[in-house]
């Protein structure tokens, strides 16, 4: 184990174990601060930005990503000024859903609570593609196509855990595109439960991605659409040409 300084994580010698390392200590940090929130009344103050980061042992880098997965699954709040910070957030129809969601992981090993989780939210893909064809902006699709290449390069190097961090963050940043509050928070309390599909190589679940980043930015929405199925997740067929 390295040792560290108060807040400053241990360095990842490796791209992989980076990626592997930061997404495992935001999820673990946002956890933590979830712990906090179900002792504490709906709208009460937890604490500054800096007190809580610091609370957790973390970077500001890795805070700013606890900072946002809470945010997706509806927890906190966040007011700018003297007296803001972070706060419970009030009970609403959409927490309950994603509390609920939650429940799932009651058994992290459980195969069948991944699979289960999988099945969700692959049905609510296609609902999230056709909010994308009518909401991704330029900017939207350039940042895809960032995360887009980070997945290439850990197909090219059959790196299934690094492959793993670059399509959370690609579907993650895809949630992102919808102005569907309900369907955002749903879909990324989703994602860490369902894991990564366990059909199709990386190099074809690339390609998958890929396909459908291009049908995005073309606004080809029966392409989209296809893509988005169910049945084809974790799967690639050119198209008909």
């Amino acid at each position: 184990m390295h040792k560290t300084h108060e807040g400053v994580e241990p360095p990842a010698l490796r791209r992989a174990e980076w990626e592997r390392t930061a997404l495992s200590r935001a999820e673990v940090a946002a956890e933590r601060i979830a712990e906090m929130i179900e002792r504490t009344e709906p709208g009460q103050r937890l604490g500054t930005k800096d007190e809580l980061r610091t609370a957790c042992g973390v970077s500001a880098g890795t805070f700013n990503e606890t900072l946002r997965l809470l945010q997706s699954r509806g927890l906190v709040t966040v007011r700018p000024g003297p007296g803001g910070g972070l706060f419970a957030a009030e009970q609403s129809p959409m927490r309950r859903l994603g509390n609920s969601v939650l429940a799932l992981d009651a058994h992290p090993t459980d195969g069948v609570r991944a699979e289960e989780a999988r099945r969700i939210r692959d049905a609510l893909s296609p609902l999230l593609v056709e909010d994308a064809l009518w909401h991704a902006s330029p900017a939207d699709i350039a940042d895809l196509r960032r995360e887009l290449a980070k997945l290439a390069a850990a197909a090219r190097d059959s790196d299934p855990v690094a492959f793993a961090a670059a399509d959370h963050r690609l579907r993650s940043r895809l949630v992102a595109v919808s102005p569907n509050a309900l369907l955002r928070s749903l879909f990324a309390t989703l994602l860490p439960l369902a894991g990564p599909d366990a059909d199709g190589s990386l190099q074809d679940r690339y390609a998958h991605c890929a396909a459908l980043i291009d049908a995005l930015e073309t606004r080809d929405r029966a392409r989209a659409m296809d893509l988005a199925r169910p049945d084809r997740a974790g799967t690639y067929e050119p198209p008909r040409r």
